[in-house]
């Protein structure tokens, strides 16, 4: 079966996002290596995660672009959502063990090494900062446009790694002017910011997964469609539910209640043909006439 272009795209972008982790990886790890730089060690192995929490985007967006069958008539689509908080459970653990280590570093002073990264290391973590963003925007962009909340989890944890990166180049200074506390404190800091993304892509996520109604933008937008069909007198209900990245619209419409049963119909397919037109978010609307 040929991919949407949705699934086409994500796993385009996940497949990007693979090949430079690994990359950057195996360049932090040697720079770290090399230059006896623990920040830069460690921040290598927030990269290596990166790459796990890719698979995890990849595996979601695989099933949710399954089309519907007997066990799911209403498709797969809030597999989106669900790896989405998988990966906002990662990015909060990650931010998590950032803060404790720069947390234990300042209480046992390990921080003070006795060793000053050498240039490698300097290189490496701005090199690390530059690519990381990059990817961050580029997969940001990318989850906005086919609305793939997975995704855009994953964007987020791009820029988690770029903000370790942060900390592992204020580290790397810090030591080579003297003060390595400043790799800890740096740490401290990064958690909040990683935590602060993390709880909103699982509130954000959470949502998909309860049947949250859509905005009043969108909902405005159907009541503009149904009311641009002929023969609609009223709209006496209007209820949508987010499912995944798509909606579900439900409709009660007023018509005159001397037309025929097949003129009723008519106008009802109608209406489920505009509200379907109005948005490719709308996978299914269903349509309810009653008497005026």
């Amino acid at each position: 079966m040929e991919k949407s272009f949705d699934e086409a795209t994500a796993m385009s972008v996940s497949r990007k996002s693979i090949i430079l982790n690994t990359i950057l990886f195996v360049f932090k790890l040697y720079a770290g290596i090399f230059s006896h730089s623990g920040a830069l060690i460690s921040d290598a192995v927030h990269t290596a995660s990166d790459v796990f929490s890719t698979f995890i985007v990849m595996a979601g967006v695989k099933q949710a672009a399954k089309a519907a069958d007997k066990e799911h008539s209403y498709g797969h689509e809030r597999f989106e959502p669900m790896a989405a908080i998988l990966l906002s459970i990662s990015l909060a653990v990650v931010g998590v063990l950032i803060g404790k280590s720069g947390i234990m570093k300042i209480i046992d002073g390990s921080y003070r090494t006795g060793f000053t990264p050498g240039i490698v290391a300097l290189i490496a973590a701005i090199v690390s900062i530059a690519v990381k963003e990059i990817m961050f925007i580029y997969t940001k962009k990318a989850a906005e446009e086919i609305h793939s909340e997975a995704l855009l989890a994953d964007s987020y944890h791009h820029h988690s790694d770029a903000l370790s990166s942060i900390g592992s180049l204020v580290g790397v200074v810090g030591a080579r002017l003297g003060a390595p506390v400043l790799d800890p404190i740096a740490s401290l800091v990064i958690c909040v910011f990683i935590i602060k993304v993390a709880v909103e892509i699982f509130i954000d996520s959470s949502k998909e997964l309860i049947d949250e109604s859509c905005d009043e933008e969108t909902e405005g937008k159907i009541r503009d469609a149904v009311l641009s069909v002929d023969g609609v007198r009223s709209i006496d209900l209007l209820k949508t539910r987010k499912f995944g990245t798509k909606i579900y619209v439900d409709i009660e419409i007023g018509a005159d209640g001397n037309l025929t049963l097949n003129e009723a119909h008519s106008i009802a397919e109608n209406v489920h043909n505009s509200v379907e037109k109005s948005s490719s978010d709308i996978k299914h609307c269903m349509v309810h006439v009653n008497p005026v």
